[in-house]
């Protein structure tokens, strides 16, 4: 069921790269029928009135997480549950739940063991290359933006170019990873 989940995020990437994705998706040996296919059954539990919890729908779908890690965010407690994909070995899909099991976020983050991208200048953020809190410490301070949708966040950020200029620019981001940035004035 991991193929359909991927199809899934890679469904909402589409808006933004619609050629890496092309490209994921056959990787997957997953038509852009089985893509629709999948996002259809994902939407349809998602608004399903009998449907599961979020906690419950992710560990349904994606089967026991690889980690569960207690996470104190604030003054508050969680949990952060992380799942290996096969399209992004050196990434983790990870699920922020509450004590009440709700989910309070869940996005695509560096696995621990993975190297990291290395993040100096504008032209280092390149589409997929990182995840929100790479891009964030990178090129701190950032500032969360609201996101277009459910799956996805911005953050408003300064970042030199190749030959030292700064530029002010927006970072988009789906399910955690970059998908595009947009230079500001």
């Amino acid at each position: 069921m991991d193929l359909d989940f991927q199809l899934v995020l890679l469904r909402r990437m589409a808006d933004h790269n619609p050629d890496l994705v092309d490209q994921a998706r056959r990787r997957l040996g997953a038509s852009a029928a089985d893509m629709r296919e999948a996002n259809k059954r994902w939407q349809a539990m998602v608004r399903s009135p009998r449907g599961r919890g979020a906690a419950a729908r992710y560990r349904a779908v994606l089967g026991a997480p690889e980690s569960v890690a207690p996470r104190r965010i604030g003054d508050l407690d969680c949990e952060a549950r992380r799942w290996t994909l096969p399209l992004w070995p050196d990434l983790r899909f990870e699920v922020l739940a509450g004590p009440d099991g709700g989910v309070w976020h869940a996005w695509l983050v560096r696995a621990p063991d993975a190297p990291g991208p290395r993040l100096h200048t504008l032209e280092d953020l390149t589409p997929w290359s990182c995840t929100v809190d790479e891009t964030a410490r990178a090129f701190a301070p950032a500032r969360p933006l609201p996101g277009t949708a459910p799956t996805r966040s911005a953050l408003a950020l300064t970042a030199p170019d190749h030959d030292g200029v700064r530029h002010e620019l927006v970072a988009e981001f789906t399910w955690g990873l970059l998908q595009r940035t947009a230079v500001v004035g």
